[in-house]
């Protein structure tokens, strides 16, 4: 149960993954240093997103719902960082989420979900990849870059997490839904308005 929850989570915050990271990318390295490029390839970006997310979800509901923790155990115990955190606080999340009476086995999956949010910014891991790609030395720079990828991919997740977790003391509506839904319908309100803009589709044409 616990690997098909990891996986919904990651799912669901995965989605808009790749347009921040393509928002990012044009801001800083494209040709008019602008999000707004990155917001117009708001659908190549959504299709990387469902190519990553749909065959793990797949997985997770017909092979069984522990199969892709372990694959995600095996990526973090290679990469270091999340393994070790879920050992450290696997039992402790478990226990608080007993104590405060709610599904425990959500709170482990956020536990998860987290752990894994934490690569990005997980110095090790930083180092190393600057060290494949020529950046030796500008490790800070690499990880201010990677710092609000990790801001959302935690903290819609934690949202959601809240959502799930407190539906059944407070409805449908709660903290965590509304900050969900503002986070999707900012998103959705950015890319409606960049596309509709006559110097954006005239580019395009």
């Amino acid at each position: 149960m616990i690997g098909l929850k990891v996986t919904t989570l990651h799912v669901l915050a995965c989605t808009l993954v790749p347009l921040i990271v393509v928002c990012r990318l044009t801001r800083f390295y494209g040709a008019n240093r602008s999000f707004a490029e990155g917001l117009r390839a708001w659908k190549f970006a959504l299709f990387a997103a469902l190519a990553m997310t749909m065959p793990y979800l797949a997985v997770a509901y017909v092979l069984g719902p522990e199969f892709p923790s372990l694959i995600g155990g095996l990526g973090a115990f290679v990469a270091g960082s999340n393994t070790v955190s879920n050992m450290m606080f696997s039992s402790f999340q478990f226990g608080v989420g007993e104590r405060i009476g709610v599904d425990p086995t959500w709170v482990v999956a956020l536990q998860a979900v987290g752990g894994a949010a934490g690569n990005m910014i997980c110095v090790h891991n930083v180092v190393a990849a600057s060290a494949v790609v020529g950046l030796l030395g500008r490790e800070g720079l690499v990880i201010r870059q990677t710092f609000l990828p990790f801001v959302y991919y935690a903290g819609i997740t934690g949202a959601i997490g809240c959502w799930i977790l407190w539906s059944g003391w407070t409805g449908f509506i709660n903290l965590g839904s509304i900050i969900a839904a503002t986070v999707f319908a900012i998103a959705s309100i950015s890319i409606y308005k960049v596309n509709r803009r006559p110097e954006i589709n005239g580019l395009e044409r």
